[in-house]
């Protein structure tokens, strides 16, 4: 499945958590706080370029930065990208 990241979202860093908040007239109905810890924070940065992207690419980019094994990145990685798809912070694409 791939993805895409929705318009309006910024991250900021609050002491030691990441904070994603919905910024311009797209999120004016956003009232959810998304907190990320720096790993999916790390992920979130590197998909704000407007690809779009799978849970494969997110796990490309964890064995990258991280000492992790590919079957645990890939784990990892769809469960970040089926919470931020739960979220309504990404949209899937056909």
């Amino acid at each position: 499945m791939n993805y895409h990241v929705k318009s309006g979202f910024r991250l900021r860093k609050l002491g030691s958590e990441f904070i994603l908040i919905g910024e311009g007239i797209e999120q004016v109905n956003f009232n959810k706080m998304i907190t990320m810890n720096e790993t999916a924070a790390f992920l979130w940065e590197k998909v704000q370029d407007g690809t779009t992207f799978d849970a494969q690419a997110l796990a490309d980019r964890l064995c990258e930065e991280y000492e992790v094994s590919p079957e645990q990145a890939l784990h990892d990685a769809q469960a970040t990208a089926d919470k931020w798809l739960e979220s309504g912070i990404i949209d899937t694409i056909a």
